[in-house]
């Protein structure tokens, strides 16, 4: 701790402009990713997009399982309940993007609550064994139920409009990807300094001792599955308006286990780190991509780097397990203290 730097209150503590340079760099900051799509091309946009719906996403797997404790392998599952939906009160019943948005969260959040039911009697392994089912069972839905979801074909989505205006650029769609980022994350960072986000962590650290101080484990246990398959939920449904397409394959099991490995690298319990590892997760397959361009045409290679990505993500994942288990957010915490007590370290 800096010299001087302390807070007398639980607010001043949990304050989420803790000074005024961070008030003015957030400020600089959002100015720069509002001018952003003004200054790169459609791909670098279509990453950015990608990134953002992939940050809401984790900050709710990161809610259920760094804040709650509580695992889950089936966060890939109630995307896909978002996603479809958005996409069947947009084509069928006619309703406007913007309102199938939170009704997908909602619709996400119900079918997490039932799935979180168990957690009062199980958790650690076997609640990820029963989140696989739910992955299993959703993914039978989506594919068999074809009065609804068409089965394989899925289902075309138009492009989001808003008083006659189209949102059918990587540009456009950017601005609402953004706003949902920045809703999610601000959300996420209040509902963790509240008596809720509190009761998670009490629940994550010690369930039994928080039970004894009073804190309603079943209630909190089903909450926290409830705004982390929200958050999924609102995921899923951006994803389909922004893919204009939704289908069976784009919620399998190993999406879910993408996002795990998206909090595990970024940071267990930290909102930022969400951010960190989903923008880690989804720039690594694209830089592998560039860097291995120049041998792709070497068939003596190709067998080698074509799994490479999987590889990749379980190596990060083992390698943050072992050397830095808090992720990327505990690194940015230990350079950011160093250059604040430097040169001099007291």
């Amino acid at each position: 701790m800096r010299c001087g730097d302390f807070k007398d209150t639980y607010i001043r503590d949990e304050a989420i402009f803790q000074s005024v340079f961070v008030k003015v760099w957030l400020a600089l900051f959002l100015v720069f990713l509002l001018i952003f799509p003004f200054l790169v091309n459609e791909y670098v946009l279509y990453i950015a997009n990608l990134i953002g719906i992939a940050i809401i996403g984790a900050h709710g797997l990161n809610l259920l399982t760094g804040f709650t404790g509580q695992i889950s392998l089936g966060h890939a599952a109630f995307m896909g309940v978002g996603a479809y939906t958005s996409a069947i009160l947009i084509t069928r019943v006619g309703i406007p993007f913007w309102w199938t948005v939170p009704m997908a969260g909602i619709m996400s959040a119900f079918a997490g609550v039932i799935i979180g039911i168990p957690s009062l009697r199980i958790k650690g392994l076997y609640l990820a064994i029963a989140t696989i089912a739910a992955q299993f069972i959703f993914e039978y839905v989506f594919m068999t139920w074809e009065s609804m979801t068409h089965g394989i074909r899925g289902i075309n989505v138009p492009d989001p409009e808003l008083f006659g205006f189209q949102f059918d650029t990587e540009q456009k769609f950017y601005f609402i990807t953004l706003f949902f980022v920045i809703i999610g994350t601000l959300y996420a960072r209040n509902l963790i300094r509240s008596r809720v986000g509190r009761a998670f962590i009490a629940i994550r650290d010690r369930d039994l001792a928080a039970e004894l101080m009073g804190i309603n484990l079943f209630r909190y246990k089903l909450t926290s599955f409830a705004v982390s398959s929200f958050y999924a939920g609102v995921a899923g449904s951006l994803w389909v308006s922004f893919m204009n397409i939704v289908t069976p394959e784009h919620f399998p099991l190993t999406l879910s286990i993408e996002y795990l490995a998206m909090i595990i690298v970024g940071g267990l319990g930290s909102v930022i780190g969400s951010i960190y590892g989903a923008m880690f997760m989804v720039l690594v397959p694209e830089l592998l991509k560039f860097g291995t361009e120049f041998i792709k045409n070497i068939p003596a290679f190709q067998h080698i780097f074509a799994p490479l990505r999987e590889v990749v993500f379980g190596a990060l994942i083992v390698f943050f397990l072992i050397f830095e288990p808090r992720g990327l957010a505990e690194m940015w915490r230990r350079i950011k203290n160093f250059f604040l007590l430097w040169p001099f370290s007291y």
